[in-house]
Parts: structure tokens; C-alpha cells; sequence
């Protein structure tokens, strides 16, 4: 094939028409391009900040007395949330034991009230320590909840690095801060039984 110049598609974009659709995600541009270096310090850090605007735009789910629950900017799936301590620290050994327990509590909350809101038959549940070990934002601790459902991998994960999400955002935010305090119950009733 000569080499006329780049290869355009039918709307005139660059690139090489392959048969792919294209699922743009823009937004991510902006994290992508800071990466490690956007969180210097508390106050740059969007774990922070977030306990102070309102829940809404914050995505907060719920507040504990030193951690919250919020839902991931960039979900790996509908429902992604995240425990943060209230305190900027990087690591799980710097937390306190009340903060300790208060993350593992309020990450069980969070499972019960996705189980009911989203149907999840499964979680990933982690923390990505430090930035070699994968942490986006190395600098603040954060634990993901991951809800999952059987067949809910295929073939864009792994092929073109997209994930498909089904739901928007606020949605999600709402659907379990609405459930929160039933699930707080049946948590705390386990508990107790």
C-alpha cells in the first residue's frame, strides 16, 4: 500500500479504520496526564477535599466518625466505592485501631447495601499500597469495593482496555446512601445475633 498521507475514516478523523467502535472517556485525561504528581499533600489531595463540599457533589455515600464511603470517579464496574480515612495518611499500617475498625465496618456496610441496591454475587476488595504497587492516588489510603456479577467480565477489559458502565454515577450515589442505614441495620443486627 503506497503511503498517501495519514489513513482517515469516513469522518475524517486520523487513525486506521479497523472495525472498532470507539468508546471515549476524555474525562480521564486530566488524571492521566497528572498522575502521581496531582497529590503533593492535603491540600491537593480529592480525598480530602471531599468530606468538605457536600455529599452530592462528592459523591459521598456515607460519613463515619473517621472515614467515608464514596464512589469511584473511575469505576471498574457500577457500584465501585471507596473507604477513605478522614486523615491524609498513605498507608495501612499508619492508621489507627479506631480507624481500622471503622474502615472494615463501614466496608461491610457497603457490601450489604450493594448487595441490595445493585445485586452484586461477589466484591473485589483491596488497597493498592504505595505507587509501585498500583496505588492512583499513593498518598491518601483508600480501600476499593468492587461489586461483581457472573459474566459481568468480557472481552473490552482485556482487548481495548474499556470497561462498559451501566449506570450513571449519581444514580449509584443515590441508590446506596438510600440504602445505607437499612444495611447499617442488618450489619449491626448480625452483629448482635
Amino acid at each position: 500500500m503506497p503511503d498517501d498521507g495519514p489513513v482517515t475514516d469516513d469522518f475524517q478523523l486520523a487513525g486506521t479504520p479497523d472495525g472498532f467502535q470507539r468508546l471515549w472517556n476524555p474525562h480521564r485525561m486530566a488524571y492521566v496526564r497528572g498522575g502521581q504528581d496531582q497529590v503533593s499533600g492535603e491540600s491537593t489531595c480529592p480525598f480530602c477535599a471531599a468530606p468538605g463540599r457536600p455529599d452530592e457533589q462528592s459523591l459521598i455515600v456515607a460519613r463515619g466518625e473517621t472515614a467515608y464511603v464514596l464512589c469511584n470517579l473511575y469505576p471498574y464496574n457500577a457500584g465501585h466505592l471507596l473507604v477513605c480515612p478522614y486523615r491524609h495518611v498513605p498507608d495501612y499500617t499508619d492508621l489507627t485501631l479506631p480507624e481500622t475498625a471503622e474502615l472494615a465496618r463501614l466496608s461491610q456496610v457497603a457490601m450489604i447495601a450493594l448487595r441490595a441496591t445493585a445485586r452484586a454475587t461477589g466484591f473485589n476488595l483491596g488497597m493498592n499500597q504505595g505507587k509501585t504497587g498500583g496505588a492512583g492516588i499513593a498518598a491518601h489510603l483508600h480501600q476499593h469495593i468492587v461489586p461483581r456479577w457472573g459474566g459481568d467480565g468480557n472481552f473490552l477489559p482485556i482487548i481495548a482496555e474499556t470497561k462498559n458502565i451501566t449506570v450513571t454515577l449519581d444514580t449509584v450515589r443515590s441508590a446506596v446512601s438510600g440504602a445505607w442505614s437499612e444495611a447499617e441495620a442488618e450489619f449491626d443486627a448480625r452483629q448482635s445475633g
